[in-house]
């Protein structure tokens, strides 16, 4: 009996019907790339201070020194959230008293900012944080709004593959497109923080199932050959134009309301795609839909100038494409035995690590020296030679050093920064994005790595447990970049110190590279540090079982 791609073949790997799929639902990408990371700008803090108001009646010596200073990072700045007590400055001012000379001014008592803040926009026009004064008391707003968005990325990971298995890939991809799309456009119009936290955790889910479906659907239609690279430089990329294309956005709109908007019209572009983009012949196969999912084909031979046969996909064939009886499994399996439960802790703790700090540094651009618009655009256009280099080492090198490797890479270049001079903040701009280069590396292998390790039958959960921690430590990730308003190097030393805990971690783990996919839990490699056996998983190569898992994608993204 064939199988599915099989039956296909007659297809061939590069035809105008896989170029159409390929580059429409890579396309589809570009609007998360955006919207993942907008909040680098709608939540942008600015430089503030107390509002002095003119109505107080101080003398413009005493109205100068009204606002105290303090230490941050070895350097004396003005205070963000203190002023000093104008009723004791409007006395001491009265008086005719002359500060520093007459009043030692860091003695008199201080008060907080009870008439507003004055923003710095020099950089940005407005932002959620200058519309809702997000800072000082409320500070602790800023980042939760980040994760409530992440919170929503996560809740919708959770529902969207079964969303699309029960209404199909197609419907799902749309339906979370127009939810993204349609609530970041209700967004604008947010009267309240609490409202626009509310759109932006719905967005979220949108966000991450319209980018599953796409993810899904493309590695059903395309070949095997195609689908690998869909998989990994496909999405990928197209990720990344979306995500350079955020700082243009943002460069020329600083405005937070006219920004969102701009984001959120590219959506709209996307609607035409539904003429263009078919639904997954398997899944409608996997529904009895044989007949529909038979057209497709045709159409797709059609117009790659080729004469399909006369049938393409055999009822006595039907029971190979669809689900066979087996035994149940449940999440529970995946600590069935002590070599499944390393494999399982080790693989969270590495998910969520790389998640952290994949989110961390590019939510932080805006906290970098220079121009946060081109700390951004750097930010993102290295993720680019990330994935290629992840893709050359992927096919072939070994799965743990690689892995390890860019971790290490990433995780020393950070927790170098803290020992560069002021003066050099070229310097460490260099380490962030070189850190930035080895965490993105590692995120796109770590989706192979990892369901190379897990066996079949638990494979699909091993990665769906795995993907939920990476989606806790976007999560995390906000409060990561939070810590800076303390010590502006102490995000880099949190993420360099476990991004480099976490690199010596991935040694432990078993090398799948080269090796046939395990398909029960006793075949799995062995977890024994530095050295693995390979026993059963040998004889089985020998019997003629092989092939391995290439390359998947970077869904976290």
């Amino acid at each position: 009996m064939r199988d599915y791609d099989e039956a296909i073949s007659f297809l061939g790997d590069w035809g105008p019907f896989q170029l159409t799929i390929f580059f429409l639902l890579s396309v589809s990408i570009v609007p998360n790339g955006f919207t993942g990371l907008s909040a680098v700008f709608l939540a942008a803090t600015p430089e503030h201070r107390c509002v002095v108001p003119t109505g107080a009646n101080i003398s413009q010596a005493w109205r100068n020194v009204s606002i105290p200073w303090e230490e941050k990072d070895g350097q004396q700045v003005e205070s963000r959230c203190w002023r000093y007590k104008l009723d004791i400055l409007k006395n001491y001012s009265d008086l005719g008293l002359i500060p520093g000379l007459d009043v030692n001014v860091s003695g008199i008592q201080k008060e907080k900012c009870l008439d507003g803040w004055d923003y710095n926009r020099d950089l940005y026009n407005s932002t959620i944080i200058t519309e809702w004064d997000l800072i000082c008391d409320n500070d602790w707003k800023a980042p939760l709004t980040t994760s409530l968005f992440f919170l929503g990325v996560l809740l919708g990971s959770i529902v969207s593959g079964q969303l699309s298995d029960r209404f199909g890939r197609k419907k799902i991809l749309f339906a979370t497109l127009a939810i993204q799309t349609g609530f970041s456009f209700v967004q604008v119009f947010s009267i309240n923080w609490e409202m626009f936290t509310v759109l932006f955790l719905i967005v979220g889910m949108g966000q991450i199932s319209n980018y599953v479906a796409a993810f899904i659907l493309g590695a059903e239609i395309l070949g095997k050959s195609v689908r690998i690279i869909f998989s990994t430089l496909g999405v990928c990329i197209f990720y990344a134009v979306g995500y350079m294309l955020l700082p243009l956005f943002a460069y020329f709109i600083r405005d937070w309301r006219m920004l969102l908007l701009a984001l959120t019209a590219p959506g709209l572009f996307c609607i035409p795609l539904w003429w263009f983009i078919p639904e997954s012949p398997r899944w409608l196969i996997s529904q009895g839909r044989v007949n529909e999912a038979e057209d497709i084909i045709r159409r797709a031979a059609k117009k790659n100038g080729l004469t399909p046969p006369d049938i393409i996909f055999n009822v006595s064939e039907l029971n190979v494409l669809k689900d066979q009886s087996h035994k149940s499994y449940t999440v529970f399996d995946l600590l069935k035995t002590g070599n499944i439960r390393t494999v399982t802790f080790l693989s969270i703790l590495l998910w969520m690590i790389i998640s952290v700090g994949y989110f961390g540094l590019s939510l932080n651009t805006p906290n970098l020296h220079g121009d946060p618009y081109v700390n951004c655009f750097l930010s993102a256009i290295i993720e680019v030679p990330a994935y290629v280099i992840a893709w050359v080492l992927l096919q072939n090198f070994s799965r743990r050093y690689s892995t390890s490797s860019t971790l290490f890479l990433g995780g020393v270049v950070l927790l170098f920064i803290q020992l560069v001079p002021e003066e050099l903040s070229v310097l460490s701009i260099v380490l962030v994005m070189l850190g930035k280069f080895g965490i993105t590396s590692a995120f796109s292998m770590v989706y192979v790595y990892t369901a190379e390790l897990y066996p079949t039958v638990v494979r699909n959960m091993g990665l769906g447990v795995s993907s939920m921690a990476s989606r806790l430590g976007s999560i995390l990730s906000p409060y990561f970049v939070y810590l800076g308003a303390y010590d502006k190097h102490l995000p880099f030393v949190l993420m360099g110190s476990l991004t480099v805990l976490v690199g010596f971690f991935t040694l432990f783990l078993p090398e799948t590279f080269g090796t046939p996919l395990p398909d029960t839990i006793e075949e799995m490699l062995r977890v024994k540090g530095f050295k693995y056996k390979r026993g059963i998983r040998l004889s089985r190569q020998n019997n003629g079982h092989n092939g391995h898992v290439k390359v998947l994608s970077n869904t976290a993204l």
